[in-house]
């Protein structure tokens, strides 16, 4: 495994500048563990905690107001010893009171842990660290700066059962029996409808250190670690200052309810460096994200296709209005942003940033995508194109870049290729946009898009093809060629007004 250094990072915005941000949004949406238990050796632990508390420890916390702290129920968070036990039982007490206020401290707590599960298919399974169900009442979690670390060793990928080593097999492969995972999620939370708030918390998925197995599933490792993980909760989810990183499957997991009408913002979210996913959203809808970042993932040592910074992917349930609001996309593996499987329809990215350094920047092949003041840098490729302009994605006042000055890592996708790629492309809307193309990188390759007061210049002498329809004032400076293009408003080409077509 790549020995990824350590990050800890803590990003507290002060009130007013939170309440800014949700007004923007408001406005844009309508070491393997010393020990191996059994697992019921492991709840008899978590039991114990549980007693130890209800023995009088409540009384310590403040009067102000009745927080509930894993310390109550036996944790140390001292970064050594494993906690896991104290925040499952304390997730329990939560469970049965159907909500509370949790608070942590600004230190690190070290999670994670396995357990024999056959009856699940596991030779080492995950033990639940914060796993909330059913909450009807409020749920809040202050993280103040706390970081939740997974423990040094832990197994992830397939290990056999009797010697702990890993196994190897031919993909796809999804027995049962041999699949290992330090965590389901660090917090996880499902099937709540009395509100969930969520903040200040590093959530460390210490990729470099797990002992990584077999690959498991269609392809990589297709087995659960998330750091944070929301499930069909009927209600607004509040997520705010949230690092979650190298993690060895998503970042963030969201799997929400299909018909609900609350909504859930996460702002200032960082997912980076995870395995798998900085976000995968596979069902649900009414999310907000507003300045998120979902960048690097794949880049710790491990890679679980798709490798995107957010893929939006419905799979049982459908996935309905998306916002994202001056987030970024950066140095994927995978796609920036990817939506090309299932059920999707309806995102809406504002001021947004997409990055591709070994691929494409953003690959919005779903109805109603829009991009507002953008910048991608890097080929875009898969617009949706459909006869009802509405459903056809749109570009709006957007900037196409290929400079490699604006790469974390100096490279760019798409050197000696169109910046859009649109082997379809009816009905596919530029609007004000404007491709600077300054190195390799050829203006757009299409067919019917249309190009409403859009400016475009490349310096590669390639010969480029952005055909479509040519509205209000455009200009194009470069080797192109538009045979068959549409031409209904002024388009200067090198300097040299072109004749109307219609």
């Amino acid at each position: 495994m790549h020995p990824c250094a350590e990050r800890r990072v803590h990003r507290f915005a002060s009130a007013a500048h939170s309440r800014e941000i949700e007004l923007l949004i408001s406005r844009r949406v309508s070491r393997l563990l010393a020990f191996e238990l059994s697992r019921r050796e492991w709840m008899s632990l978590a039991a114990a905690a549980a007693a130890t508390f209800h023995s009088g420890l409540l009384s310590a916390a403040p009067r102000t107001k009745a927080y509930i702290t894993p310390e109550q129920f036996g944790a140390v968070g001292d970064g050594v010893t494993n906690d896991t036990a104290a925040f499952a039982a304390m997730t329990s007490y939560v469970n049965r009171r159907r909500g509370g206020d949790i608070a942590l401290r600004p230190t690190t707590y070290i999670v994670g842990a396995q357990a024999p599960d056959p009856l699940a298919g596991y030779s080492f399974g995950p033990v639940d660290i914060m796993h909330f169900q059913g909450c009807s009442k409020p749920l809040s979690i202050a993280g103040n700066g706390a970081r939740l670390r997974c423990a040094n060793g832990l197994r992830f990928g397939t290990f056999d059962p009797a010697t702990g080593q890993p196994t190897y097999h031919s993909m796809p492969y999804t027995a049962s029996g041999e699949r290992a995972s330090p965590y389901r999620a660090m917090i996880m939370a499902e099937g709540c409808s009395g509100g969930i708030d969520i903040r200040d918390i590093e959530l460390d998925g210490n990729l470099g250190r797990l002992w990584i197995g077999g690959q498991y599933g269609d392809t990589g490792w297709q087995l659960p670690a998330c750091g944070l993980w929301l499930g069909a909760n009927a209600c607004n989810e509040q997520v705010t200052n949230v690092y979650s990183h190298h993690h060895a499957l998503d970042g963030v997991y969201i799997d929400g309810v299909a018909d609900r009408i609350s909504l859930s913002t996460l702002q200032q979210v960082v997912s980076e460096y995870n395995a798998r996913q900085g976000c995968s959203i596979v069902g649900g809808r009414n999310y907000a994200f507003a300045n998120c970042r979902f960048n690097h993932t794949g880049k710790a040592g491990l890679m679980s296709a798709p490798g995107a910074g957010v893929d939006i992917e419905a799979e049982v349930k459908p996935i309905r209005d998306l916002s994202f609001l001056s987030c970024e996309f950066s140095n994927n593996t995978g796609v920036g942003m990817v939506a090309d499987s299932g059920d999707s329809e309806g995102a809406r990215f504002d001021g947004c940033r997409f990055v591709g350094t070994i691929t494409w920047s953003a690959w919005p092949y779903k109805p109603h995508f829009r991009f507002a003041n953008c910048q991608f840098v890097g080929a875009v490729v898969h617009a949706f194109p459909d006869q009802d302009p509405d459903r056809a994605t749109q570009f709006i006042n957007c900037a196409f870049l290929d400079d490699p000055t604006l790469s974390p890592t100096g490279q760019v996708y798409g050197p000696s290729q169109s910046i859009v790629n649109l082997a379809e492309s009816v009905n596919v809307l530029f609007d004000g946009c404007r491709f600077d193309l300054q190195k390799e990188s050829l203006l757009p390759w299409s067919w019917n898009a249309i190009y409403n007061n859009c400016t475009m210049s490349q310096v590669s002498t390639d010969l480029a093809h952005p055909k479509g329809t040519y509205t209000g004032i455009c200009r194009i400076d470069g080797n192109i060629e538009l045979y068959g293009a549409i031409i209904l408003g002024d388009l200067t080409v090198n300097g040299q007004l072109m004749p109307r077509t219609g």
